[in-house]
């Protein structure tokens, strides 16, 4: 049986997907910001393989907003990915969303339109990705409950906070 996530995929293809999606360095002391291809708005596995390229000494991360709708932050590490994901219930109509779910062994929900209507949306994963890099779990806990935001503006939000605010908005479409 497909998931509606592979619902959505098929009704509208992957192509049909916007966002913005970065890979973020800490390297010597300071940030540098590189955007990815436009498959890791749909495609966990590539969105890692994205972030994993990138070449620093430092740490280094990826931010991925798609439509505006959810983001998702994602580290992978030598002992495994770190990911989180904004809004869970985004898994009901997004591939990335539901592959988030499923790397992080949390079923994707099952709710109705009426009952996603009513439901507020919630973050699922580690909210400590970015501890060691400047950014308390409890700060990111706070951006992700900021529903009234898009997450693009919740994304630069956290790049503010973290230091890298400029670079990231220098890497935001004009709209």
């Amino acid at each position: 049986m497909a998931s509606s996530s592979d619902q959505h995929a098929r009704d509208s293809g992957d192509d049909s997907v916007t966002g913005t999606a970065l890979g973020v360095v800490q390297d010597g002391g300071s940030w540098q910001v590189v955007q990815l291809d436009d498959a890791a708005l749909t495609s966990l596995d590539h969105a890692a393989q994205q972030v994993r390229s990138l070449r620093a000494e430092g740490p280094s991360f990826g931010l991925v907003d798609v439509e505006h709708e959810f983001f998702v932050i994602l580290r992978p590490g030598p002992s495994g990915m770190r990911l989180m994901l904004s809004d869970a219930t985004a898994a009901l109509d997004y591939d990335l969303a539901a592959d988030v779910l499923d790397e992080l062994n949390v079923d994707v929900p099952d709710m109705t339109d009426d009952e996603l209507e009513e439901t507020d949306p919630w973050g699922e994963g580690d909210m400590a990705i970015l501890e060691d890099m400047g950014l308390p779990s409890g700060v990111l806990e706070i951006i992700v409950s900021e529903t009234d935001l898009y997450a693009d503006e919740q994304l630069q939000s956290v790049a503010e906070r973290m230091g890298f605010g400029d670079e990231f908005e220098r890497h935001q479409p004009d709209t």
